[in-house]
């Protein structure tokens, strides 16, 4: 029988209109890995703030190691040895590992005013090798890759003397590799004793890697179960409340003549002699490992970016696109991976976010006319169904889920033909997924083109009639639905050039 490190009961949070938390208990046991998991806006961002600090419950018991605490603020839980590694690292790029390791808790030599770097450089490597980690503590963290930067940061945690280590979305932005490296070290984790919790979106994750799974729903606890008395369906059902038949709704749409074609796109290191068509009526996948250069193409190809060579057919006619105000103008629409930086003005209203590239259309002579602004607001929240009790709130407070619907909103305000979605579903729930799907199976019923970057396998073979399969630059394979090559193993084997 494993020991608590962990015990919340009956925790109640409200804000303004909301109660983000209702009578929610929940039990964290020393060598376990429990899965967290819910559709945007369930509770677990609010859940995960209550228990690290950030949040002062209500009403409700939160003990610790056997007593009843409350925390005073993050630093409180923090040094209690409640650690949270968020999806935004709190890594400062400029500065080395060991910088990072001991940022804010800085050692001295003793009797002087200098750092100690000899003494915090060996403690930073022993602290990586304890995750079997090899890391240069002397590197800048800026040159380093994502699934380097995590691990530090659970360093961190390790070094502060965890005893809880919650991990916030960790694969959101790591490619598969990375992701089993990291799974490795929280096993590693486990085995010493933490009490860990993964929160997800990606079910097969929860699967793979936890010992138990609490679902939330609505601010409610509705489950807690052993992974090995759970299907993914039954997951699904506990999420949503309702059972989906189909994560994937693929319609048949009628693929038409090609609207876009990309001849020997090239940027010097980054990608080569890049060559495709994306047909009206299609749903065209891209896939490939991480670091394979599919959204460095579609940012060449929207002039994000220069590139060195190559063309950019529209229609069969010869475009040249040196901006994204052009590549607009040519019926595109790009709807970016990183939606909080690229895609939205966290601080600005849900309309004026959807306003963002149609604002043009909305003037009443040198000005902005407000009434127009509003009403096309209000319809595509009603048409894409964004949960918000006003346009006027900061796009920032929205769920992740209804944050992506804003930037699809954005977009289908244009007269684009050819919609280019990057990851659009990372970091969202299993039912945002699926409308978002709906959508794109309604933009190619109308005769447009969707190209989709995705790093999710079964949500390319799930939505697309034909996948590229990009490595190192350059195009590797392609595969259509009706091949019988059309399967996981296919692609990862053009991923991997294992042809």
């Amino acid at each position: 029988m494993k020991e608590n490190a962990v015990e919340l009961k009956d925790i109640v949070k409200n804000f303004p209109g909301v109660r983000a938390l209702d009578q929610v208990s929940l039990t964290l046991k020393k060598g376990e890995i429990h899965g967290l998991i819910g559709e945007n806006g369930a509770g677990k961002s609010t859940l995960i703030k209550t228990l690290t600090g950030v949040n002062k419950p209500d009403s409700g018991t939160i003990i610790f190691e056997g007593n009843e605490v409350q925390f005073s603020g993050p630093l409180e839980a923090k040094q209690a040895g409640i650690a949270c590694v968020y999806q935004e690292l709190n890594i400062v790029p400029e500065l080395s590992v060991t910088d990072n390791m001991f940022l804010g808790n800085m050692k001295k030599k003793a009797g002087s005013l200098f750092l100690d770097y000899s003494d915090m450089n060996q403690r930073t490597v022993e602290i990586m090798a304890s995750m079997k980690q090899q890391i240069d503590p002397n590197k800048i963290c800026g040159n380093m890759g994502m699934g380097q930067l995590q691990m530090i940061e659970i360093g961190k945690s390790i070094m502060q003397d965890a005893k809880v280590l919650i991990l916030d979305e960790p694969t959101s932005s790591l490619g598969e590799k990375d992701s089993e490296e990291l799974f490795n070290t929280v096993r590693l984790l486990k085995e010493k004793g933490l009490a860990i919790v993964f929160v997800s979106h990606k079910l097969e994750e929860i699967f793979d890697l936890c010992d138990v799974v609490t679902v939330m729903r609505d601010g409610k606890h509705i489950v807690t179960k052993k992974t090995t008395e759970l299907t993914k369906d039954d997951l699904i059902t506990y999420m949503v409340g309702r059972s989906l038949d189909n994560l994937y709704p693929k319609q048949d749409a009628v693929i038409k003549d090609a609207v876009l074609e990309v001849k020997n796109l090239s940027r010097k290191g980054v990608y080569n002699n890049v060559s495709f068509q994306a047909r009206r009526g299609e749903i065209l996948g891209f896939s490939g490992l991480v670091g394979a250069g599919r959204t460095e193409v579609f940012r060449g190809v929207f002039g994000a970016d220069e590139v060195d060579s190559g063309e950019v057919l529209i229609d069969g006619k010869k475009c040249s696109i040196k901006d994204p105000m052009q590549a607009i103008s040519k019926k595109l629409a790009f709807l970016t991976e990183d939606r909080k930086n690229q895609g939205l003005v966290l601080d600005e209203s849900i309309g004026k976010n959807i306003a963002l590239v149609n604002m043009a259309e909305l003037k009443k002579g040198m000005f902005v006319d407000d009434h127009k602004l509003d009403k096309q607001a209000e319809e595509t929240v009603e048409k894409l169904r964004i949960k918000t009790d006003t346009i006027q709130k900061k796009a920032g407070e929205l769920s992740g889920g209804n944050q992506q619907k804003v930037v699809i909103g954005k977009w289908i305000n244009t007269d684009a033909e050819i919609f280019i979605f990057d990851e659009p579903t990372r970091g969202i729930d299993v039912g945002a997924k699926i409308e978002v799907y709906n959508i794109m199976n309604t933009l190619v019923a109308e005769g447009k083109c969707v190209i989709m970057i995705s790093s999710e396998l079964p949500e390319i073979l799930g939505m697309c009639d034909r996948v590229i399969v990009m490595r190192s630059g350059r195009i590797t394979g392609e595969i259509k639905r009706q091949d019988m090559e059309f399967n996981q193993e296919s692609i990862m084997k053009a991923a991997w050039e294992v042809v």
